[in-house]
């Protein structure tokens, strides 16, 4: 059921992680088209030195788009940068921060970068205005990714599919120019960002393990969740005294 299910997505689904180990599991998955990652995944992997770790993505997915990002909140430097991740290989997109923490735009860098042929993926964006702008500055001859952050939108109590629908009309005369659902919450993020024709959504280890789950039995899944509310009210040795 779970290949047949994904054989039918028009969706690409991308891993979003910074554990080799689970790229090497990954690399050889026919579902998975591409790789992303960030400071905060590296960190929590307890990667020191981050182009020793960029290298060996590569070379274990060396057929695939992955995505590597900045790490300046400094314009100048982040052009810098940008430049050197973009020489480690063709199909490298490196990730700018829609804005710094000075609250200061992109675009102005994007448009640079653009011009100088490098592929980037537009990272944290959460508005329809910040999705304008990053537009107006793209090269119509150079491939880019707009990151649109549903599952952060969704945590608002907002429903990112608004967003996702006009995000995808503005693009539509961007040909280049691919949408990614990034931070999805659950399984149902993929099917929903399908549905609306988004043209990626990123994947954490979390949501993989789950992709088995996909069109399985539900009277089966109710027994197994009170199976595991059992066993685990025998293993905490749960008594009710009366």
């Amino acid at each position: 059921m779970m290949n047949e299910k994904l054989g039918q997505l028009r969706v690409k689904l991308f891993f979003d992680g910074a554990s080799l180990a689970d790229l090497r599991e990954l690399g050889d998955s026919s579902y998975i088209k591409g790789f992303t990652t960030n400071p905060t995944l590296i960190r929590k992997a307890g990667i020191n030195d981050y182009q020793d770790f960029a290298r060996e993505m590569i070379a274990l997915v060396p057929d695939r788009p992955i995505s590597f990002g900045v790490c300046s909140d400094d314009f100048k430097e982040m052009e810098r940068q940008a430049l050197h991740i973009a020489s480690w290989a063709k199909t490298i997109y490196v990730k700018i921060p829609i804005i710094n923490t000075q609250r200061e735009t992109c675009y102005e860098l994007v448009k640079k970068l653009a011009a100088q042929k490098v592929k980037v993926n537009v990272t944290a964006v959460m508005t329809e205005e910040q999705i304008r702008q990053v537009l107006q500055v793209l090269s119509p001859d150079v491939p880019a990714y707009i990151s649109l952050f549903a599952g952060r939108i969704a945590d608002t109590g907002r429903d990112p599919s608004v967003l996702m629908k006009k995000a995808l009309e503005l693009i539509k005369d961007h040909p280049l120019v691919e949408l990614i659902w990034a931070s999805p919450r659950e399984l149902l993020n993929i099917f929903q960002a399908d549905e609306l024709g988004c043209h990626i959504i990123t994947l954490t280890k979390d949501i993989i393990s789950k992709l088995p789950l996909i069109g399985y039995n539900l009277e089966e899944y109710a027994l197994d969740t009170v199976k595991m509310f059992y066993n685990d009210a025998l293993a905490a040795g749960l008594k009710l005294a009366y």
